[in-house]
């Protein structure tokens, strides 16, 4: 299946049913008066967010949606048909913008929420709503209220704990494939990651986190260099970043500096969270490689470096452990905004 992160739809609630203009007609009543039932509601086009789906792709070949109109009324004070809602399944994590790209509408991020983006039409008023003591016989009756159509992007941002960073060949997909089960595309030159990939992490049988492997970065992707930086925008929600760095690459200061730098112009509280930095391919260096690369790295960011070889599996364990910290801690701060907006309510 493509992994489609992006997507413009067209949206049209259902136009409410008319109502209608009726008299009895009834044997042996003279005067029956007015008895035309009002229309029915239009069906509204209602988002839901869905676990069983991950990519965008459907909204591909299908971008037009619209609901079915409201029934008309009818005589004898009947009562036109609402019509159904369509409702549009859609991954966890979607959010929902204007046609301008920059407005949000709604962000659909826990299981089983829904919005009502368009509201149906109402139904017109038969002649019977029209009745009066001075207008027995009202022969007016109202057109149904038309719905709403608005032209939206989906934006699709993954649900992760984890968000893995680095450079192209900095050997993110080879520790996301030791760490789960995973199998992304893993080779010797850059940009084999062309798309995001999730993995589960499960350190024990009651420990586990999800684990997002995004395209490289290089110097002047927010300038759309390379692949871009729009795939950071699936590690907006992660609770810590995950920096790996070739150390066998060369100069490890400068490859951390250009990450940094990128997160940074790339916005939305990325270059603000917790970073874990992860000097990679350890079996491919020297021990006094490791331990120069190392100290230059803990000198220019001044927070501790993790050393591991994901291919040889040395050390992994321990980074697991390190990430898994931050993940419960922000589990927690989140029950307890859950918690404090449910006895707010």
């Amino acid at each position: 299946m493509k992994f489609l992160d992006q997507a413009k739809i067209y949206v049209c609630s259902g136009d409410g049913g008319d109502g209608v203009t009726a008299f009895r007609r009834e044997k042996y009543i003279e005067f029956g008066g007015p008895d035309g039932g009002n229309g029915g509601r239009g069906g509204d086009i209602v988002f839901e967010a869905v676990p069983n789906l991950n990519t965008l792709i459907d909204f591909r070949y299908t971008q037009h949606f619209r609901a079915r109109k409201g029934g008309n009324g009818a005589g004898s004070d009947r009562t036109g048909a609402a019509a159904d809602a369509v409702v549009i399944q859609v991954p966890i994590g979607t959010q929902i913008m204007e046609d301008d790209r920059e407005t949000l509408l709604a962000d659909l991020d826990k299981a089983g929420m829904r919005i009502t983006l368009c509201r149906g039409g109402d139904g017109g008023r038969g002649n019977a709503h029209f009745k009066t003591s001075t207008n027995r016989a009202p022969r007016r009756s109202d057109k149904g209220w038309p719905g709403e159509e608005r032209w939206i992007w989906l934006r699709l941002k993954l649900i992760a704990d984890v968000g893995l960073v680095g450079l192209p060949n900095a050997g993110k997909s080879t520790f996301l494939s030791v760490v789960s089960a995973a199998r992304p595309k893993i080779a010797d030159y850059p940009f084999t990651t062309l798309h995001p990939q999730l993995g589960v992490v499960r350190l024990s049988m009651t420990e586990d986190f999800v684990i997002a492997d995004i395209p490289g970065l290089i110097e002047g992707a927010h300038e759309g260099t390379g692949l871009g930086t729009r795939f950071l925008g699936h590690v907006e929600r992660c609770a810590v970043l995950l920096h790996l760095i070739d150390g066998a690459a060369g100069d490890v200061v400068e490859a951390w500096q250009t990450i940094r730098n990128e997160l940074v112009e790339y916005g939305g509280g990325l270059a603000d969270k917790p970073e874990i930095i992860v000097l990679n391919k350890s079996d491919a260096m020297s021990p006094q490689q490791i331990s120069g690369r190392k100290r230059a790295l803990e000198k220019v960011s001044g927070a501790p470096v993790m050393v591991i070889s994901a291919v040889a599996r040395q050390g992994v364990t321990e980074v697991l452990r390190a990430l898994f910290e931050h993940v419960v801690e922000a589990r927690a701060e989140r029950a307890a905004e859950t918690q404090q907006a449910d006895d707010g309510a």
